[in-house]
Order: C-alpha cells, then sequence, then structure tokens
C-alpha cells in the first residue's frame, strides 16, 4: 500500500463524506492541511504512506479498498474491455483510460461491471473463459500464495540440491506417500493418480524429468495450500463449477511453479541472465511452458518483474492459453490470431525460438509494439502446441532473445486481431475484410488483395 504514485482521491472523498467529515474534520484527523486535502481528493497528489496509515488507523477503514481500480485490473483492465471490436471507432487510448479511472473510479468500475455482464452467452457460459477472466482480474499474480509457496522452497532447500529429490521427501515424510512409476499401458490415459489405498502418487513413465518435478509439487500445493485455494476460488461466486475447478486448478499449478521456482531466487536469475530461456530452464529443471507460465507472475509490489503475456496455440490458430498478466496485452482478447505471426511458423521449426517483432493494429488507436517469442512443445499424450511469450518491445532491448533483433517500429510487422478485427491495409494475407469498414470496388483494376476498404 505504499507504493508511490497511489491516486485515490475519489476514495478518499467517500469515506468523508460517509463519515459526515469537512474537508477541515478530515484533514485534522489525518494530520494534514484541508488544502492538501483538497488537492489529494482531486487527484492533483498522491497519497504518502503516511496518509494512508492515518486513514487506517483514524478510521478503521482497509487500505486496501484505497485500490478500487484493483478490482477491474486497473488501465489494463480496462483497455482489455475497450479491446472490444464494439469500440474499435472510437480510438480510445491508455491516456484518456487512465484519466478516467483516476478522476471516476466508481463510474469505471461500473462500465467493468456492466461490460463483463453482458458478454455474448456462449462466452458467459463457457467455463474457460469465466476462469480466464478471474485470473486476468488478478493479473496472474496471487501474492500470498507466493509468498507461502517460497516459505515452503527456503524451508526445504529446494535450492541447494535435486529439486524432485526433496519434493519426493516431502511426500514420503510429510504426507506418508511415496512416488511409482508406473509403465504406459497401467496409466495409458493420464499423467498422475494418487492411490491412497497403496500411499503412492502413482507418475506414467512416459514424463520427461522436469514434467515428474512438477507433478510431484502439484501434488504438495493439492495437499499443503488446499484451504488457501479454496478460499481465493470462492471469492468470485462462479456460476458454473466447472469455471471453479478451472481456477482451483491454476492456483495448484501457480503454487506448483511457485514452489519449483521461488520469486526471490527466480527474479534474480532472470535479470542476471537477461531472462534467457535456454540457461533458466536448465537452471530450474522446468520445461518451456513452465517457465513462460512463471515470466507473467512476476508482480510483487517492490520486486516486479518485466510484464509478459503468454499465449498457447495449436495448429489450428485456436488459444486453449492465453493470459495478458500485467502486460496490457489487447493482442489476446480476439479469439482469431493473425496468419503473420511467427507464432504460426514454430510448428514447422521444432527446437527454434522464433522471434518476432510485430506492430499490433490499434483499430483507430496506437498500434501496439511488440517482441514475441514463440516455440513448440509437447503436450499430454503426444499432443503439440506452440507457446508464445510476448512484451513490449520498449521493455525488451536487454532481453537475450532481443538480440540481433531490431526493435523500431518501422522494421516491425505489422499483425491483426485476426482478419475481421484488422484494419492494416494491403495485407496479401488477408481473407476476410474488417468488420464495419467500407468495402471499395473498381472496374478497372483488380489489386493484390481480396478486399479493398476505406482507412
Amino acid at each position: 500500500m505504499a507504493e508511490a504514485g497511489l491516486f485515490a482521491g475519489a476514495a478518499l472523498r467517500r469515506l468523508r463524506k460517509r463519515e459526515g467529515l469537512t474537508q477541515s474534520a478530515m484533514a485534522a484527523r489525518l494530520a494534514i492541511s484541508p488544502s492538501y486535502l483538497n488537492l489529494i481528493e482531486r487527484n492533483q497528489r498522491p497519497l504518502s504512506a503516511r496518509v494512508v496509515l492515518q486513514v487506517a488507523e483514524q478510521f478503521d477503514f482497509d487500505p486496501r479498498s484505497l485500490r478500487e481500480d484493483e478490482a477491474i485490473g486497473g488501465v489494463d483492465g480496462l483497455a482489455r474491455r475497450m479491446a472490444d471490436e464494439r469500440f474499435a471507432d472510437l480510438g480510445i487510448d491508455r491516456d484518456e483510460l487512465a484519466e478516467f479511472l483516476s478522476a471516476a473510479p466508481q463510474a469505471a468500475a461500473a462500465f467493468a461491471r456492466l461490460f463483463d455482464n453482458a458478454v455474448p452467452a456462449e462466452r458467459r457460459d463457457d467455463p474457460t473463459d469465466a476462469a480466464r477472466r478471474e485470473i486476468e482480474r488478478w493479473r496472474n499474480h496471487f501474492a500470498d500464495l507466493d509468498s507461502a509457496a517460497e516459505a515452503l522452497a527456503d524451508e526445504l532447500r529446494l535450492s541447494r540440491g535435486d529439486t524432485y529429490a526433496a519434493l519426493a521427501d516431502r511426500l514420503r515424510e510429510r504426507h506418508q506417500l511415496a512416488i511409482r512409476i508406473l509403465p504406459r499401458e497401467v496409466l495409458p490415459d493420464a499423467l498422475r493418480r494418487l492411490d491412497l489405498h497403496a500411499r503412492q502418487l502413482q507418475l506414467n513413465e512416459m514424463l520427461d524429468p522436469a514434467s515428474r518435478t512438477f507433478q510431484a509439487a502439484l501434488q504438495i500445493a493439492a495437499l499443503e495450500f488446499r484451504t488457501d485455494i479454496a478460499n481465493l476460488a470462492a471469492g468470485p461466486q462462479f456460476a458454473d463449477p466447472a469455471a471453479r475447478a478451472l481456477f482451483e486448478r491454476h492456483l495448484t499449478a501457480y503454487v506448483a511453479a511457485a514452489l519449483i521456482m521461488p520469486y526471490g531466487r527466480f527474479l534474480r536469475a532472470c535479470e542476471a541472465t537477461g531472462y534467457d530461456f535456454d540457461v533458466l530452464t536448465r537452471r530450474f529443471g522446468v520445461g518451456f511452458e513452465q517457465l513462460a507460465h512463471r515470466l507473467t507472475t512476476l508482480q510483487r509490489v517492490g520486486q516486479r518483474g518485466l510484464p509478459f503475456f503468454i499465449a498457447r496455440l495449436d495448429r489450428a490458430g485456436q488459444y486453449s492459453k492465453r493470459y495478458a498478466g500485467a502486460s496490457g496485452a489487447t493482442l489476446l482478447e480476439s479469439p482469431d490470431s493473425c496468419p503473420l505471426w511467427h507464432a504460426h511458423r514454430a510448428f514447422e521449426r521444432p527446437g527454434e525460438l522464433l522471434v518476432q517483432a510485430v506492430l499490433q493494429d490499434g483499430a483507430g488507436a496506437a498500434p501496439a509494439h511488440w517482441l514475441t517469442m514463440a516455440r513448440i512443445v509437447q503436450g499430454r499424450g503426444g499432443a503439440r502446441f506452440v507457446v508464445a511469450l510476448g512484451i513490449e518491445a520498449r521493455l525488451a532491448g536487454d532481453l537475450a532473445a532481443a538480440r540481433g533483433i531490431s526493435l523500431r517500429p518501422e522494421d516491425a510487422t505489422a499483425i491483426g486481431l485476426g482478419c475481421a478485427r484488422c484494419h492494416v491495409p494491403g495485407c496479401v494475407q488477408r481473407s476476410l475484410p474488417p468488420r464495419g469498414a467500407a468495402l471499395q470496388f473498381s472496374a478497372l483494376e483488380q489489386g493484390v488483395t481480396p478486399f479493398r476498404f476505406a482507412g
């Protein structure tokens, strides 16, 4: 709560009116001048840590309520909602959204609630989409789970030896569970099975070492963090039990990753190596997808990592995972992806990390400039996917993956949110016209693209 730049004038003004105080009376309670309180309420001055503490002490007030923008994901949350095609012609940029959130946070929250409740029925009834919206509301960072997992990692001394052996010891000593590796024909349809009668955690022999470690960590997370995870999952009041189960599954995997890649040590390794993916996967004994997930979670107050987004695609370009985290990315808001994005080419180039600078069509607003990195991964049962990471190009200069890549906007590949939502002109790969665009036709010539439209 002591972060610099906490503008919460509207929340403080509501608190004062609720208490029936004048500005002078409240200023006296907070030991500040009325003029300073006036500036705070008008968001012309941020709240200092001392004032936040005074508010909590004088009014028995939870200071977390001052960060009411967190409930809608801040400016990033509003930007994701404004990326909807219904607002494409308005050209609303992040500066306008920041002003809206600062000047009228309750109105912004009302808009967010109305938008979320007005999603199409097929999305509202989709448990995967409901779980994803809740993950995005948290920006995929669960501070209490992270801290508890880091403390347990320190207790188990996971940084000083064989992580898999340490996790196996924990399961045996704390839970009386032995790990047994079983042939594939015994577990043809499962990666992991908990046999409480035999007191065994049974793992499929086809799991590679990194996956075996992760499965052991998952089991510890499910056993030792059950209450914490259930309490978090109870908060959203999901209409569909399947959405809650998916959210709980995500939180369990979150804890497992935090055990294997404890926050402080992992962030230090990221910064020391320039976020070198190959080094990090070897150092922590994880796969690329596990690493990619962890990179999107590094948002601890006072100890933040770079804000990555993650996507996982199949050969048809369908997303099976997509989290913007703290990146503010709207690139993932469409169910469709651009065929010019190198993530699609990774299927033909196994083992390679495909790096591409892209300029995302802003649909009336300023285009977003990203550096994206994609690699093929092996899924369950031999399925193949591509996992892509992305970060704002302006933040990518020191990344190991950015070496030799131009980060100038004019050198980036222009892409969109699928053809129906893309207004990039002259694209030879275009298969559909952008929705709402006025198509242009000529009897005298035929262009290289099938659709011409007014900009």
